[in-house]
């Protein structure tokens, strides 16, 4: 088996890596206006395990026809 890796590490000069780091401005933006607790009371129950399970099953069946 062939693996041409590139090195997790990279190479950068001083400078290079200076002028990134004083000149990098962070502008971010808070959603406010969103609602997260429309979900929070539903309990993960049996049926969805089973949709879980029959999505994996016609899953399979499309990754095997294609693969033939």
């Amino acid at each position: 088996m062939n693996s041409n890796v590139m090195p997790s590490i990279v190479k950068m000069e001083q400078e290079v890596l200076e002028q990134l780091l004083s000149t990098a401005d962070v502008k971010e933006t808070i959603a406010t206006d969103v609602n997260f607790a429309k979900n929070q009371n539903r309990a993960f129950g049996i049926v969805d395990l089973w949709n879980i399970q029959r999505n994996m099953k016609s899953a399979r069946k499309i990754s095997k026809r294609n693969s033939l």
